[in-house]
């Protein structure tokens, strides 16, 4: 569900609009499915869809969806000080990103804070993970 929002909301900021066949595309899913989910979206308050219309979120979906797309985008910024590779941190972010609880998200967004404003703090934390790891983090 959490997919389906943020995605809706990528579309809406993107193209003004979202309809099943672009939400298909970008989620990498049949039509069939998000028609299915959009749905049980509509009925839960989430967003407005309208058959061959698209979909729109509804206030409560878009406070959701906002707070979805924050918390991928603090993963990744956090992964990114560290000079992980881009796949690796899509990978982690979409696995992380449905199970962190906001307690831990708001840590790793105070150490991301803290790190983009310390330079020496970050480098001294990339000094360290490299050399627990014996090589660069990949």
């Amino acid at each position: 569900m959490d997919d389906y929002l943020e995605q809706i909301l990528h579309l809406i900021e993107a193209k003004g609009y979202a309809r099943a066949v672009d939400i298909s595309k970008g989620l990498g899913i049949s039509q069939a499915s998000v028609t299915n989910m959009l749905r049980r979206l509509d009925s839960e308050g989430l967003v407005k869809h309208e058959k061959y219309r698209g979909t729109v979120l509804t206030e409560e979906g878009h406070r959701i969806a906002r707070a979805i797309m924050e918390r991928h985008e603090t993963l990744t910024r956090f992964l990114r000080f560290f000079q992980i590779q881009e796949d690796t941190i899509y990978r982690d972010v979409e696995g992380m990103e449905h199970h962190i609880s906001r307690p831990t998200l708001a840590v790793i967004r105070a150490i991301a804070d803290t790190l983009e404003a310390n330079p020496a703090f970050l480098a001294e934390a990339r000094r360290r993970i490299e050399q627990q790891a014996g090589t660069a983090p990949q």
